[in-house]
């Protein structure tokens, strides 16, 4: 498969009936873009309130609140899920009225909940009695890029069920890509935060660095941004950081949950990554501090400000 053809997003999906569950920050942004996409839209969330919240803030685009996973799924063309964790995702999937209890034969079901590998096999394994189309499909471009409608999405599934998902997936990502079989999209989501945590901690001690060096903040910026110490991170986080601000929707909790996952994953594959260890007992000094729910560039307030007077 080509890079273009593996990297689109595919033409907008025609109206189809798509049921979203799990309206937090990154959930409620993709739900809001699918129903402003024409799509015939039903939300669920387990905060009833929430779900409420969602509709009176966004007249007009849900049809319906569901009580529960499984009325959520009745005629549904699509589900797509957006939840906290494994146990979260298996609750409101597999459970007795869960997702898949009443989703009809052939449907396509959608997980954007960033889990283990081991349950995006096991969702896969158990859609295939009802010839169901899973996709586990982690995103990446933060709640910016859900807003904004241009998340990167990779998938794990198979061919048929990616290009099934891609229509829908166009609503509010701009990169989706299919990386491998039922379970591959949750490992290279892993890979992503492995790359995010490193590139966060290099960024703190430099940022750290240079202010105790006494260098003006926008001067080393602008000579370091534009060369091989480029990231992201840097190009999106250098002067926040710099200035202790610390506001920007992916918290440091949720990092840690995902570099467990790695670490877990890593372990069952017998990987070695001594620096997402490392960087993960960093963040374990930042939830210490009381910052768990801070961004997680707030790694750098482990780091002083100054040296210690001799």
């Amino acid at each position: 498969m080509s890079e273009q053809t593996s990297a689109s997003t595919g033409a907008a999906a025609a109206p189809a009936n798509v049921s979203f569950l799990g309206l937090g920050v990154m959930g409620g942004a993709m739900a809001r873009h699918l129903g402003k996409a024409g799509h015939t839209l039903t939300i669920y969330n387990r905060t009833t309130a929430r779900a409420e919240a969602w509709a009176a803030a966004n007249p007009g685009l849900a049809v319906r609140i569901a009580t529960s996973p499984a009325e959520a799924a009745e005629r549904a063309d699509a589900v797509i899920t957006c939840v906290g964790n494994d146990d979260d995702l298996a609750d409101v999937v597999l459970s007795p009225n869960g997702v898949f209890s009443t989703l009809k034969r052939g449907a396509l079901y959608i997980d954007h909940t960033t889990v283990s590998a081991r349950i995006a096999r096991q969702i896969a394994v158990e859609g295939r009695d009802k010839e169901l189309l899973c996709v586990d499909a982690p995103v990446t471009g933060g709640q910016s890029g859900a807003e904004a409608g241009t998340l990167a999405i990779m998938c794990g599934g198979s061919a048929k069920a990616v290009d099934a998902a891609r229509p829908i997936l166009a609503a509010y990502a701009k990169r989706v890509v299919h990386v491998g079989k039922s379970g591959a999209g949750q490992t290279a989501k892993m890979a992503n935060q492995m790359c995010i945590a490193g590139a966060l901690a290099g960024l703190s001690e430099a940022i750290r660095f240079a202010q105790i060096a006494h260098l003006d903040m926008d001067k080393v910026f602008e000579a370091i941004s534009g060369g091989a110490a480029q990231s992201w991170q840097m190009d999106n986080r250098f002067h926040t950081m710099a200035k202790d601000e610390f506001d920007f929707g992916f918290a440091v909790d949720w990092m840690r949950k995902d570099l467990g996952l790695a670490m877990d994953e890593a372990r069952n594959l017998g990987a070695s990554v001594p620096v997402t260890a490392l960087v993960d007992q960093f963040y374990v000094d930042v939830q210490a501090m009381g910052y768990g729910r801070e961004d997680t560039s707030a790694l750098i307030r482990r780091l002083p400000r100054r040296t210690k007077k001799a």
